[in-house]
């Protein structure tokens, strides 16, 4: 497990020294992104949930 880290890590290093900070960049703008529409949701569920309220079965 350890091996397969140092191979990622290795393999990062060498991407940022090519200047694939690029892609880098988008894939953080991306996760932000993705990040703030599942907090929108989560708190639209626990709204919704809040309104419904619990039904007797």
């Amino acid at each position: 497990m350890l091996g397969w880290a140092l191979v990622f890590f290795i393999v990062a290093i060498v991407a940022a020294i090519f200047g694939f900070g690029g892609i880098a960049s988008a894939a953080v703008g991306i996760a932000q992104i993705i990040f703030f529409v599942a907090i929108v949701l989560f708190v639209a569920a626990l709204i919704m949930n809040a309104v419904r309220g619990r039904r007797a079965l």
